[in-house]
């Protein structure tokens, strides 16, 4: 398709030389021309976008597919969400940039802690080069736990960095965020973090800032609360969709290069009546090796469980001194539901994974189980829906879609942490 100009009411000139590339973890970026847009739809199993469409709800990413560029593309494993964010925010897998799940066990303390502090991050972003270089930088979050990561190395004190998330909208600040009360700001109320309306407050966010701010690159981020809760033909999700396409459609038409993409699919890891579909990883250790002497850990562990109740289809498991490894993981292996068991070099090089951050063996449930800790250790009195859920290879598959022309390859080659490689690259066109 033709770029659509840019329209003469908020035409400007780009703020950073646009003769010079920006270098980020090893690869090279386009200066844009226009601004340069990733959107990351959280949970986004492509059969919701086929769903949706097919209903004529999603007339803006349908001409995207005709007209721009249409492909599938691979996540990162574990297909969750700090992994995925921090790879797309990078350019690089996790190997890389060293955030391999939501959460961490540190053997060296003995604590089990969120990752979402900086100073597990390893790798600069990609918006820190281009901030670097003179641009502007926008990014909006949906869940706050992401925020501090997207936007580490960013300064506020010159109007060139924004960086919030909607559940903390109405506490953001200019100092810490690049933008006092993004709530009133904005217009919009804080949302509640389980609610589909704390992703809209981020499509309308990104839609002011660009007709407002300007900026030269964007990244906007997404929650999975519908896609946990409804399958891709429930009306809830289609209705999710389509509220998407209103906004994508605004960003579209100012001219913006925009590349659509997910941080993950999503599949239902649910029994027939329902209740959900779990191997109990600790309770097999506790049975072949004693009470609590090996340490299995979820990554998808977060403080919003209300959805999943920690429940995805990745572990990882450290295991006693002296353990029969091979032994365990032949169990494992022939266990009901698990399709993958690596050890820890297998795990590194197959899904490019810090090996410091992972334990002794890594566990990978199919596309309709999921795995659990100890059962007792569960608390899912708050899944009010069957269970749907991803970490695992079955979700790994996710959209990416560029509303321009360009040469992409499709998956396994294409990763969604490409996005802006072939954002800035279409925006330099």
């Amino acid at each position: 398709m033709n770029a659509p100009s840019w329209p003469l009411e908020i035409e400007r000139k780009i703020n950073m030389n646009t003769s010079t590339s920006v270098e980020a973890n090893e690869r090279v970026y386009a200066a844009p021309k226009v601004p340069a847009i990733a959107i990351c739809l959280d949970g986004c199993e492509p059969a919701y976008l086929d769903a949706a469409i097919a209903d004529g709800l999603m007339p803006t990413l349908k001409r995207m597919r005709e007209e721009g560029t249409d492909r599938l593309a691979d996540s990162v494993i574990p297909s969750f969400t700090n992994p995925n964010n921090l790879s797309i925010a990078t350019g690089r897998p996790p190997i890389v940039h060293g955030i391999c799940g939501n959460y961490l066990f540190d053997p060296e303390t003995g604590e089990e802690v969120m990752m979402n502090d900086v100073r597990f991050l390893r790798a600069p972003t990609i918006f820190k080069r281009f901030y670097d270089a003179g641009a502007k930088i926008a990014i909006v979050t949906a869940k706050d736990k992401l925020r501090a990561l997207l936007g580490a190395g960013l300064r506020f004190d010159d109007d060139r960095a924004k960086c919030f998330s909607a559940e903390k909208s109405a506490s953001s600040t200019a100092v810490e965020h690049g933008q006092e009360n993004a709530s009133a700001w904005l217009g919009m109320p804080q949302p509640d973090v389980y609610s589909a309306d704390l992703s809209e407050f981020v499509f309308a966010a990104g839609v002011k800032l660009l007709r407002e701010w300007k900026p030269d690159v964007m990244y906007l981020t997404t929650t999975d609360y519908v896609q946990h809760k409804y399958a891709p033909e429930d009306a809830e999700a289609k209705s999710f969709y389509a509220m998407f396409d209103k906004y994508l459609a605004q960003l579209d038409e100012m001219g913006a290069a925009i590349v659509v993409t997910a941080d993950h699919g999503m599949k239902p890891k649910h029994l027939a009546d329902g209740s959900p579909a779990v191997v109990y990883l600790q309770d097999l250790m506790d049975e072949w090796l004693g009470e609590a002497a090996a340490r299995v850990i979820l990554p998808i562990t977060d403080p919003y469980v209300v959805h999943h109740g920690a429940l995805g289809s990745f572990a990882t498991a450290y295991l006693p001194d002296g353990a029969d490894e091979d032994g365990i993981i032949t169990k494992l292996r022939a266990t009901e539901g698990i399709t993958d068991v690596l050890n820890k070099a297998e795990a590194i090089e197959r899904f490019e994974l810090p090996g410091d951050r992972i334990g002794d063996i890594v566990i990978i449930s199919g596309e309709n189980m999921c795995v659990g800790t100890s059962q007792h250790r569960h608390d899912l009195a708050a899944l009010k829906e069957p269970l749907r859920s991803h970490g695992g290879l079955t979700e790994q598959t996710v959209p990416f879609i560029v509303n321009r022309v360009i040469d992409l390859p499709s998956r396994p080659t294409l990763r969604n942490f490409d996005a802006f490689y072939y954002a800035t690259a279409a925006a330099a066109l």
